[in-house]
């Protein structure tokens, strides 16, 4: 969708008054390519600047600030707030609690195999002194939670809001797009290889291709 059209109209309510799709890699569930990518942009604000790891790092102090928790926990508080249009992925959380805690903003104790986050008087700090950043940033995730909410209505008033998944085609496993951006990211790595690598990359990719046809010509498991 990046710099093309809107397959359909009703998906750019989620631009709001962008008019745009949005853009960034991805990190987490959200439309495939959206959410926090390592050291990367995220999905695009109103203001056209682009949710960044620190950004992430601020909403997750926030959150701490609230209550400890576990990481589990903040994930689905970020769902929460934006009404499911950002589920991010551990892969993404992790990484930025293991960053805040090194920094001694954050620290941790043990609990059975899973460990309980809590915010530091140095994270409380850091707070503080950006408070007006990160009650901007919870604003604008919460604004597209809600035209999140208004896309799941257009669809459900045509008869298909069981089957809509805003984070992108139906039947579209949030495990397969992140698959679809990490084989993205591997053809990306590959640039510089010789002729001959790359062609090996194009029968890897048909072979992969071909053995996804026959999955799919074989019927659903759950059918």
């Amino acid at each position: 969708m990046h710099g093309g059209a809107w397959p359909d109209p009703r998906w750019a309510i989620l631009a709001g008054r962008r008019g745009g799709p949005f853009g960034g890699r991805g990190g987490g569930r959200g439309f495939p390519g959206f959410g926090f990518g390592p050291g990367g942009p995220g999905f695009d604000f109103r203001a056209g600047r682009k949710l960044s790891s620190a950004d992430l790092q601020l909403l997750l102090l926030a959150l701490l600030e609230e209550k400890s928790r576990h990481g589990y926990d903040l994930i689905k508080a970020l769902e929460e707030r934006s009404n499911g249009f950002y589920v991010p992925s551990p892969g993404v959380i992790y990484p930025a609690l293991t960053y805040l805690e090194e920094a001694g903003e954050t620290a941790s104790e043990a609990e059975g195999s899973r460990k309980l986050y809590r915010l530091t008087d140095t994270g409380r700090a850091t707070l503080e002194k950006r408070r007006a950043e990160v009650d901007a940033l919870f604003a604008q995730l919460e604004e597209l939670g809600r035209n999140m909410a208004r896309v799941r209505e257009a669809f459900s008033r045509e008869g298909e809001g069981e089957d809509f998944d805003p984070r992108g085609p139906r039947g579209m496993l949030p495990e397969i797009a992140e698959g679809i951006g990490e084989l993205r990211e591997a053809i990306r790595a590959n640039r510089g290889a010789s002729r001959t690598q790359k062609l090996r990359i194009a029968e890897i990719l048909k072979r992969a291709a071909a053995a996804i046809r026959a999955l799919a010509a074989g019927g659903s498991d759950d059918e």
